[in-house]
């Protein structure tokens, strides 16, 4: 069974790449869960949910994406009223596990990613 995974994806900060990341993904028959892609710096970054990791980063690479880093990652159903996250991200901080990663994915789940997967985990049961 395959394992939610974050993919870490840099791109140049120019139109069309994160087009050009759907459409290697989508070539490829890889899903797009979630996501989120910003620019620091100048350098854009892309964090893409998927079930695959192995077939997307083959895709990516075949683009001429650099993935720097895939991270298997919790994926919860989150209620979507006011308060949800805080009481959630209160629960992992109060278990001592720091969040890595953040966003939110389709049908309103929310993707956590942690430098102790097994501790957040253990957090969000």
């Amino acid at each position: 069974m395959a394992m939610p995974t974050d993919l870490t994806i840099y791109l140049d900060d120019r139109p069309g790449k994160v087009a050009a990341v759907g459409e290697a993904l989508g070539s490829a028959d890889v899903n797009i869960e979630g996501g989120f892609a910003l620019v620091v710096g100048g350098q854009g970054i892309m964090h893409a949910l998927v079930e695959d990791p192995e077939a997307a980063a083959q895709a990516l690479r075949d683009a001429d994406f650099e993935v720097r880093d895939a991270q298997e990652v919790v994926v919860l159903d989150l209620e979507d009223r006011p308060g949800e996250l805080g009481r959630l991200a209160r629960r992992v901080a109060d278990a001592g596990v720091n969040l890595q990663v953040f966003y939110l994915a389709t049908a309103t789940r929310v993707v956590l990613g942690a430098d102790d997967i097994e501790a957040l985990r253990h957090a969000v049961q």
